[in-house]
């Protein structure tokens, strides 16, 4: 059974930071592209960041050089370090197993950027 398992959401000030990690299971991790998706409330899932099992990592024009993702094979995780969070960035956030066309999400975590 695969199980994406997020952790480290919150509520957050604008200018503040969040890491949010993802504990992968039931996967062979190392071969599985790994990302991240966030949904505001009404509007569509976008990719907000991927970290492919090779090769390098992708970002949305809307949060490069503020987010940074990472994977840790041994540990079978991935992270988003997500740094000046904007009220625009107030999302849930799932974390994604992809493979060829088969994907596997968590169930989200909620961030929200608010003064």
């Amino acid at each position: 059974q695969v199980q994406l398992v997020e952790s480290g959401g919150g509520l957050v000030q604008p200018g503040g930071s969040l890491r949010l990690s993802c504990a992968a299971s039931g996967i062979i991790f190392r071969i599985y592209d790994m990302g991240w998706v966030r949904q505001a409330p009404g509007k569509q899932r976008d990719m907000v960041a991927v970290i492919p099992s090779g090769g390098s990592t992708n970002y949305a024009d809307s949060v490069k050089g503020r987010f940074t993702i990472s994977r840790d094979n041994a540990k079978n995780t991935i992270d988003l370090q997500m740094n000046s969070l904007k009220p625009e960035d107030t999302a849930v956030y799932y974390c994604i197993a992809r493979r060829g066309v088969t994907t596997y999400w968590g169930q989200g975590t909620q961030v929200t950027v608010s003064s």
